[in-house]
């Protein structure tokens, strides 16, 4: 039985439309000729079969960089700019890395990796369509100090929720507030690259208000960004003239307060928000304009995704999960192929809502809590735009719960009585009284990770 021809990135790329492109905030290239051209010239030969660092300072050279080595490396490590250099050394061993592609050659001046850089502009060029063997996409995991897990995928896997999907109509223009080189990145190029659209990316450097003007110049149709994002985007008042068609979050609990929020703001756009990790690929979508998701989604077969809760938390199998952790002997899935995604979800009515990390509870008085139950409260009270919850030492009862809150306009001085007392009235309502805060202050911002979450560093 002959082998069905393996689809490399850039096979998806080679009946292109006229007129797709990929930009970020210094340069535009067109998708249309991707696949008649290169950037690589001869080093593409030789960079076939090996195991291949991606260090590329722009999301855009790593974009270029994924869609010419797909089918020819042997596997891709695609490296954010945030991991710690002390953290290079690790990751190259346990990876096996062989070869680098960079644009800062000197930083591996002494590691005897033969180190390729990226020609300025593309030369013409005729890569096969179909690869030779599936390159294995190595992504690292976030929110750890330490050095970061390296989770695989496959090309397969990673757009099996993509290929699924209806392609939008119109050739959709797709943003993201997230960095490719992360999952939820990767998946929103993704869905560009093969799903028929245009691509603009992010750039941290990039003031809100100059990033929005950026996306109208563009047509942005379709964006995503974690709600933390999508809070900051609000609070900055960039948001006035933005009239995306479909709002996505992902990455953190989508409470009901920020999907409200970005329907009024955005009251033309689909607003949905998605279930998905770097372990455990993409679960699921929910575009009810409600918070949590359907009971009824739990079970088997659904788009080939396979949910159920166990010990409270969501575990999750599909042909979209990694096929496992590189250099690690931890294992990924159980034994009937489930991954423990370690997000904890309570059942009420008929619907599954996620109350926080299993590893994300704070202890409160001897109490075990998760900070997201009551920000979610506080986030709902008018004039609230986002908060943090967190454990306040005390010398009686260990800890007492404390919150920091960002007002929707921005401001922290002054008299905010009134304010204070509809929160704290809010929580009495809602919550058990030991979740209530104890102490509540007014901030101009919260600390937000790399990776578009909100900081949650013990106080």
């Amino acid at each position: 039985m002959s082998r069905p021809e393996l689809r490399a990135l850039r096979g998806w790329l080679g009946a292109a439309p006229a007129g797709r492109t990929m930009s970020d905030a210094e340069a535009r290239v067109s998708l249309s000729g991707m696949s008649e051209q290169s950037w690589f010239a001869g080093g593409l030969v030789e960079l076939a079969g090996r195991s291949v660092l991606l260090d590329l300072s722009t999301q855009l050279q790593s974009a270029i960089a994924l869609a010419e080595l797909d089918g020819v490396a042997r596997r891709m490590l695609l490296l954010p700019s945030d991991v710690s250099p002390d953290h290079l050394a690790a990751l190259v061993t346990a990876a096996a890395i062989d070869a680098v592609v960079s644009d800062d050659p000197a930083r591996w001046a002494g590691s005897n990796i033969p180190t390729y850089t990226m020609l300025a502009e593309p030369q013409p060029s005729r890569p096969p369509a179909d690869a030779a063997a599936a390159t294995e996409w190595l992504m690292l995991t976030s929110g750890t100090s330490g050095v970061p897990k390296i989770v695989s995928h496959t090309l397969a896997g990673l757009s099996g929720a993509i290929v699924a999907d209806t392609v939008a109509a119109g050739s959709p223009v797709w943003a993201t507030f997230y960095d490719i080189r992360r999952y939820g990145g990767l998946q929103i190029l993704l869905r560009a690259m093969i799903g028929g659209g245009s691509m603009v990316l992010s750039d941290p450097r990039e003031e809100m208000v100059d990033w929005v003007a950026r996306l109208n110049a563009r047509g942005v149709t379709h964006i995503s960004g974690t709600p933390t994002h999508w809070r900051k985007l609000l609070m900055s008042g960039a948001a006035r003239g933005f009239a995306p068609r479909y709002v996505r979050l992902s990455g953190e609990i989508a409470d009901q307060a920020i999907l409200d929020a970005l329907k009024q703001a955005f009251p033309a756009a689909s607003v949905g928000h998605a279930y998905a990790s770097t372990e455990a690929g993409v679960g699921f979508a929910v575009n009810d304009g409600l918070e949590g998701f359907p009971e009824a989604m739990l079970g088997g077969g659904r788009d080939g995704v396979d949910m159920k809760i166990e010990h409270g938390s969501l575990r999750i199998r599909s042909g979209r999960v990694a096929t496992g952790y590189v250099g690690a002997k931890a294992a990924l899935t159980d034994a009937d192929g489930f991954v423990d995604t370690g997000d904890m979800i309570e059942v009420r009515n008929g619907r599954c809502y996620f109350a926080g990390r299993r590893g994300g509870i704070i202890n409160i008085g001897g109490h075990k809590v998760h900070p997201e139950e009551i920000e979610a409260v506080i986030n709902a009270c008018p004039g609230v735009r986002m908060s943090r919850a967190r454990a306040q030492r005390n010398p009686i009862t260990g800890a007492i719960a404390a919150a920091d809150v960002v007002l929707a306009d921005g401001s922290q001085a002054g008299d905010h009585a009134a304010m204070r007392d509809g929160i704290l009235t809010a929580c009495r309502a809602a919550l058990a009284p030991y979740k209530v805060p104890a102490i509540l202050r007014f901030v101009p911002a919260l600390a937000v990770t790399p990776a578009g979450k909100l900081a949650r560093a013990d106080a």
